[in-house]
């Protein structure tokens, strides 16, 4: 089967004119997670990443991404090239995603926002975790300016924290943690172990995993001011580099969607600071002219072999056209 699945792929790209190509695909993610989890069911289970995993090791060649930005530029990639990248910094990119990685011999790039290291907490995470354990059929926001949500089951608590979460996303980050306060204020304690910790960024480090900036607490720096964004760009550089005693040459766009969430003034920023390549997360795959302070990415969804590879092959060929 696995013979025939790598037959299929292969022929497929070569029909479609990419095997050959300087075609370089970096996948997003986040978190892999031991199990299924019904307050996140788009991330992937320890299970699936697995299988992913194994599918890339088998039908691309998965390098490191300076290294595979370095050939890019210099036209030597190899065919069917691709890069594994993690943002944020949750903890089960080192406890759960790297012994995975591992075992497949894949390296990866962890970008960090740096703010929730040793305890700390992404405000949609608040609002995730609170609705996890909240108990009353009703949530009644209307103090913070917000409607009253249905929350009498699992998928209506889970629709309600997405729901909260849009409506915050783009405000400043004043009224983003006053919204997640609020919700948290109906609940209890909340975990105070999703991110790494510090212990954890260094085994990542010295497992061989790329650390990257990903700013200090994850703002949309196209609401910032240019010093704000500044502040937050640098200042997540430095402390990560004060962790790891060694320089960190790759950022993270939060949210990363270029026009909506970064400008070609954080662009140069990032340049700035003294990074060296940057990833968003506009999809499609770079080639030899592509910015490398704008690489896109773009992870398949698919819960089967067959369809994760045919959405791979379909987004390296929208690369091509873009």
């Amino acid at each position: 089967m696995a013979d025939l699945q790598q037959l299929a792929f292969r022929a497929g790209l070569t029909l479609a004119g990419l095997a050959r190509r300087q075609r370089l695909s970096i996948l997003i993610y986040h978190r892999v997670l031991p199990r299924r989890d019904w307050m996140r069911p788009a991330e992937p289970t320890a299970e699936e990443f697995d299988w992913q995993m194994q599918l890339l090791s088998r039908h691309f060649n998965v390098l490191p991404l300076h290294e595979a930005v370095r050939l890019l530029r210099k036209g030597r990639l190899p065919p069917r090239a691709a890069c594994i990248t993690f943002d944020d910094g949750y903890a089960d990119n080192a406890t759960v995603a790297l012994p995975v990685l591992q075992r497949h011999g894949l390296p990866a790039t962890v970008f960090v926002a740096s703010g929730y290291l040793d305890g700390g907490r992404m405000w949609n995470d608040t609002i995730v975790e609170a609705l996890r354990v909240y108990d009353q059929p009703e949530l009644d926001l209307a103090e913070i300016g917000l409607p009253r949500y249905d929350t009498s089951n699992q998928d209506q608590r889970r629709r309600t924290a997405h729901a909260i979460i849009r409506e915050g996303k783009y405000l400043d980050l004043v009224r983003r943690d006053e919204i997640a306060s609020c919700v948290a204020a109906r609940v209890g304690p909340l975990p105070d172990d999703l991110m790494l910790t510090s212990a954890q960024l260094r085994v990542l480090h010295n497992s061989g995993v790329e650390i990257g900036g990903h700013t200090v607490s994850h703002p949309i720096l196209a609401q910032l001011t240019v010093e704000q964004a500044r502040e937050q760009i640098q200042s997540g550089k430095a402390q990560l580099e004060g962790l790891l005693d060694a320089p960190l040459r790759t950022f993270a766009y939060p949210n990363g969607r270029r026009g909506t969430d970064y400008t070609d003034e954080h662009v140069l920023l990032v340049r700035e600071a003294g990074f060296e390549l940057a990833v968003a997360t506009n999809w499609g795959v770079s080639t030899p002219d592509t910015d490398v302070l704008q690489l896109p990415r773009f992870t398949p969804w698919d819960k089967s072999a067959a369809r994760y590879l045919l959405r791979m092959a379909l987004n390296m060929r929208r690369g091509t056209e873009s």
